[in-house]
């Protein structure tokens, strides 16, 4: 689970042809395995959840609600399906094509939910069980470290085992889904005082 919160901060980065995305982590959820009932893999093993099954650094890509994909680090030791769900993203690089695959130019709703950040950049189930460790899609730490202050607090959008505290997400970051965007502008001019 801590997994999650250590990935705040660091910056996905996806290369498709000579297109290259990435963005800063700003929101994650935890699914912890056979424990968390919200959690695909909590009842065993199906050709759906196999890579979270598999060992940890691989990407798990699933379909969900019939129009959108979403995208995992799986984080364990084979056997031990957990996984974090990357939910949003601060975009940095390849806005010009985000903005075309979302078909928007607003910067704040181009990857503020697991759905658009997979739509803005180009994840498929073609990149289900992606090495992390590869060229196409990967994980990296950023050249000057921005020491976010980390919130926890419930996950969105699960009916099953919705009281676990398994979301971390950058405080006021203007990109997470769901921004308490009242919270962040009274912050922002406080600071400019």
């Amino acid at each position: 689970m801590w997994v999650a919160k250590e990935l705040i901060g660091k910056v996905l980065v996806r290369k498709k042809d000579r297109k290259v995305y990435s963005g800063i982590i700003v929101e994650t959820e935890a699914y912890t395995g056979f424990k968390d009932a919200a959690s695909h893999s909590y009842r065993g093993m199906t050709k759906r959840n196999e890579v979270m099954f598999g060992a940890g650094g691989f990407g798990y890509v699933y379909f969900t609600y019939g129009n959108h994909y979403c995208f995992n680090v799986v984080t364990e030791a084979e056997g031990t399906p957990h996984a974090v769900l990357i939910r949003a993203l601060g975009p940095v690089e390849g806005i010009k094509h985000m903005m075309k695959n979302r078909g928007t130019e607003n910067v704040y709703n181009l990857t503020s939910g697991p759905g658009k950040l997979a739509q803005a950049f180009e994840i498929d189930l073609g990149l289900n069980g992606v090495d992390l460790a590869g060229d196409k899609l990967f994980i990296a730490e950023v050249k000057r470290r921005i020491n976010y202050k980390v919130e926890r607090s419930k996950r969105i959008g699960i009916t099953k085992n919705p009281d676990e505290l398994y979301r971390f997400s950058a405080k006021d970051s203007p990109y997470v889904s769901r921004v308490n965007v009242n919270r962040i502008l009274k912050n922002l001019a406080a600071e400019k005082k």
